[in-house]
Formats: structure tokens, sequence, C-alpha cells
């Protein structure tokens, strides 16, 4: 698949480049990220490693694109489309620490799922997160998917311990 950009309310979701390799590193030193979203990122080498993984979209299964704001140039976050299978997918996403408390998380979820049912035919996509991570359930609650339940020690994070995950999800006929 091509890469594409998607503008979404102030923010513009694109490719990765080499060049946010230290903003990259930078956010995903944060231990809140390191937490629930775990990368092993530890230098700038790795950061370069980690970028030239995410900008892969050749096999179709994941799209990963780096959340910015586009009058300033810099990086906020990163949501992708995981497990991309037929008409279902995953959604994942970080904000860097900076950029928290500003719905960046949240519109760049709503643009980027938006998108995948409108150009990509999936008709649901799903949103786990750590219970113990609440502000993640209110980006899910605010981008429009809804919880269905509770997965029991589904995932190892981190923190290195299996978490209850919230799962939420969206599906294509949704209002």
């Amino acid at each position: 698949m091509e890469h594409v950009e998607l503008n979404a309310a102030g923010l513009l979701l694109r490719p990765w480049r080499e060049e946010d390799a230290p903003a990259v590193l930078a956010a995903l030193g944060d231990p809140a990220i390191g937490r629930w979203n775990a990368q092993h990122v530890t230098d700038l080498d790795r950061a370069l490693d980690w970028i030239r993984w995410r900008s892969d979209w050749t096999s179709g299964r994941r799209l990963s694109f780096a959340v910015t704001d586009p009058a300033r140039r810099t990086l906020l976050g990163a949501a992708s489309l995981n497990e991309i299978h037929g008409e279902d997918a995953s959604i994942g996403y970080w904000t860097a620490v900076e950029a928290r408390g500003r719905g960046v998380a949240t519109r760049a979820v709503r643009a980027l799922g938006s998108w995948a049912f409108a150009e990509l035919g999936l008709h649901r996509i799903e949103l786990c997160h750590a219970v113990g991570n609440p502000a993640s359930c209110r980006v899910a609650e605010r981008a429009g998917y809804p919880l269905e339940g509770t997965l029991r020690e589904s995932h190892r994070y981190g923190d290195g311990r299996r978490h209850d995950e919230h799962l939420h999800a969206r599906l294509a006929t949704d209002a």
C-alpha cells in the first residue's frame, strides 16, 4: 500500500521520516509510554530502526502514522492500524508528554478510524487498553469506541505484568 497523509482538526497524520528519530527517542523514553506501550527504543539507532519498521507498509497488516502539528512540524504522537485482516483491525496510539491533555489522541484515532472505514473497507476496529490506564479509556470513548467488556489478564505490558484490558470497538455502521 502507498503511504498517505491524513488531515484531522489541527493534526497531520503522515508517514514516519528518519528526521523524526530524536523526537521518537525522547517520546518513547517517557515512563508512561514505556509502561503501557513499551517499544524498547533506548538510543538513536534503535529509534531509526523503529521508524523504518513503522514505515514499512508492504505487508498490508500494519499502517503506522506520525501524528504531528502541521504548523510547527513537531511530533505529537503516533497512531496505527494493526492486525489488519480482511474487514477487521485494531488501532493503537500514544501521545508525547508535551501534547497530552489537548485531545491529540482522540482526534488522531477518530481520523484514522474514519479513513480506514472509508478507504480500506474495514467493518470493525478494536481498541484495547489496560484497565489501569484511564486516559486511554477516555480517548476510546471520546473517539466513538464504546466499551464492550474486559479481557482478563490479556496482555503483558511494559512493566512485565499481565493486565486486564478494556475492549472497545467501533463498527463502520456506527453513527
